[in-house]
């Protein structure tokens, strides 16, 4: 029984070493490193040993986008936080929390939107992101400045807005078009757009 547990426990080990090794990977070299050799030469096993526990590359893909979406979780958290009394000052630092994790995390952020990760569906990834978005919608409702709008639907038409202005500034199209390197009064814009203008 001991054995047996020594090897569950190994198992698991090298299985969660095999994922950590692909968020350093990507998160220090991109996303064009994570090739099945290469993971497995980093963690210092054979080329054939991560298919014992990811049956394809794509199960492992999503199993180290899995880590992105909970990073992301965490600083969504953190960035929240020093604001619940005003949920649209929450939303504003949830903007700026989700730019910046897009712009400092470029290549787990290209990982955990990838369309085929996202297709394939793997570990429930497309899931992983519901908690953020329940979050966006909460918040949503509360800043919403009366009854008409669905905050379901608000939420999601901003989430597209944030993901869009986080890729567009990442390729550098919107710094370009704006003239400007300063994305705050786009962020500002975004929920002056789906909620309404701020009290000034």
């Amino acid at each position: 029984m001991s054995d047996q547990h020594d090897q569950h426990g190994q198992e698991a080990g090298l299985r969660a070493r095999l994922v950590q090794v692909g968020v350093d990977l990507v998160t220090k070299e991109g996303i064009q490193t994570l090739t099945l050799r290469e993971i497995a030469r980093r963690a210092g096993v054979s080329h054939g040993a991560p298919r014992r526990y990811f049956p394809t590359h794509l199960a492992l893909l999503s199993a180290i986008a899995r880590e992105g979406f909970a990073d992301l979780a965490r600083t969504v958290a953190e960035e929240t936080g020093d604001h619940r009394a005003d949920p649209r000052a929450q939303l504003m630092a949830l903007s700026r929390g989700y730019l910046d994790f897009a712009l400092n995390h470029r290549g787990m952020f290209e990982l955990m939107f990838r369309h085929d990760l996202l297709e394939s569906n793997q570990l429930g990834l497309r899931e992983t992101s519901l908690p953020l978005f329940r979050t966006l919608v909460d918040l949503v409702a509360r800043a919403l400045p009366g009854p008409g709008a669905e905050p379901t639907v608000v939420a999601g038409a901003l989430w597209a807005n944030l993901h869009g202005i986080a890729q567009l500034w990442i390729w550098g199209s919107l710094p370009l078009a704006t003239g400007s390197d300063e994305v705050e009064p786009l962020l500002r814009a975004a929920l002056d757009a789906h909620l309404g203008p701020a009290d000034r």
